[in-house]
């Protein structure tokens, strides 16, 4: 555990007893955001062994972050950055907005045609009812959604310009998820579970095959709407900047599955709110819409199931952050940020979520650390649907 348990709610250490005690769980490692969630916590890594839990993957089946840093810097910059989230926004829908049809990546046909092939294995996947959602995933891949995810200008320490988004799988990996974990709860060897939406999909059966199947589907779909929303954000800086370049890149899940070896043990390894911290792995950590984020190092700490955290984490939900705060308040937090500052994102106000600062250290240093610090970003445009 890399969390202070007196800052654990008492319903997610339940959920935490709950998944350490099921038969098929090898181990488990608690990252420093961990917080309650559907069956199992958001902030955990969890290995079975012959088992696998789709509510320890989540909903969001892929969700991630995808960064460039670009050849700009600081002072190439505007003093008003007002019209380039304008044009963001414009290039990329939010929300519940979606493009019509295929989104039109125009400097990288390549992955225009990656998508496409990648979509044509819609028909292969197995969970009932999902054809109707065809057409749906085709008009979201490249889009951004609603909730924590964003996309946002930075600047590192050096003062380069850097793109950052997070987001997921859309409505399509939420309906996959949905499907397969209703399937679960039905399995004969799930009826006495303590909590039924802990229920798994055994090794060897047609359920886990399916399960994985779309899965593995839904993580690649994920990957894709990144690389294509970060296509299209590209865009929108080449028109701004002519001549501007891009560089290094960072990307990474942070709900997903994975095959791994840990005691001599092949198990799969879920991870919901983490991110794979193997040695030499980079990996993005990033806070509210105007705490900024981190790049990190992986240092492959097996006791911590080579992982460390997704974010920040949320310290109180949404409900309770639009109750507790006001729009000034948001004004206040995001002040220096070119972002929204309405209603519509309070329960996204910095102060909802758990100290990034406090989470970040909580797995750099100590006796067991999960990652080093590569670079520390700092938000200054941030786009939320």
């Amino acid at each position: 555990m890399w969390a202070d348990p007196a800052d654990i709610e008492p319903a997610a250490q339940e959920q935490l007893r709950n998944v350490a005690a099921l038969p098929w769980t090898h181990r488990l490692a608690v990252m420093p955001d961990v917080h309650f969630g559907k069956g199992a916590t958001v902030g955990s890594v969890i290995a079975m062994h012959g088992a696998v839990s789709p509510s320890a993957v989540g909903v969001d089946i892929g969700c991630g972050m995808a960064a460039v840093r670009t050849s700009l810097t600081a002072s190439d910059l505007p003093d008003d950055l007002g019209p380039l989230r304008s044009a963001i926004e414009a290039a990329v829908p939010v929300g519940w907005n979606a493009h019509d049809g295929h989104a039109d990546v125009r400097h990288d046909p390549g992955l225009t045609s990656r998508v496409d092939e990648h979509l044509r294995g819609f028909g292969s996947l197995r969970a009932p009812g999902i054809g109707e959602r065809h057409g749906r995933a085709v008009a979201q891949c490249g889009t951004l959604g609603g909730g924590n995810h964003f996309i946002e200008v930075m600047l590192d320490e050096a003062q380069a310009v850097w793109l950052m988004l997070h987001s997921g799988s859309r409505n399509i990996g939420k309906e996959l998820a949905d499907r397969h974990i209703s399937a679960a709860k039905g399995l004969e060897h799930n009826l006495d579970l303590p909590d039924r939406d802990l229920a798994v999909f055994l090794a060897g059966t047609p359920e886990m095959d399916a399960y994985l199947h779309d899965l593995y589907w839904a993580q690649t779909y994920a990957r894709l709407n990144r690389e294509v929303m970060l296509a299209l954000v590209e865009d929108v800086v080449r028109g701004a900047f002519p001549g501007v370049g891009f560089g290094e890149r960072v990307t990474c899940h942070h709900n997903y599955v994975a095959q791994e070896t840990y005691d001599g043990v092949d198990v799969i390894v879920t991870r919901k709110g983490a991110i794979r911290a193997g040695r030499g792995d980079l990996g993005l950590i990033p806070g509210s819409m105007a705490t900024g984020s981190y790049i990190v190092r992986g240092l492959g700490n097996e006791a911590g199931l080579c992982s460390a955290s997704h974010g920040a984490g949320r310290r109180m939900s949404r409900n309770k952050a639009r109750k507790a705060f006001t729009v000034e308040d948001l004004e206040a937090q995001t002040a220096g940020v070119e972002c929204r500052k309405d209603a519509g994102v309070l329960d996204e106000i910095p102060s909802a979520y758990k100290d990034l600062g406090a989470v970040i250290a909580a797995q750099t240093q100590g006796d067991s650390p999960l990652v080093e610090v590569v670079s520390k970003l700092d938000t200054i445009v941030c786009v939320k649907g």
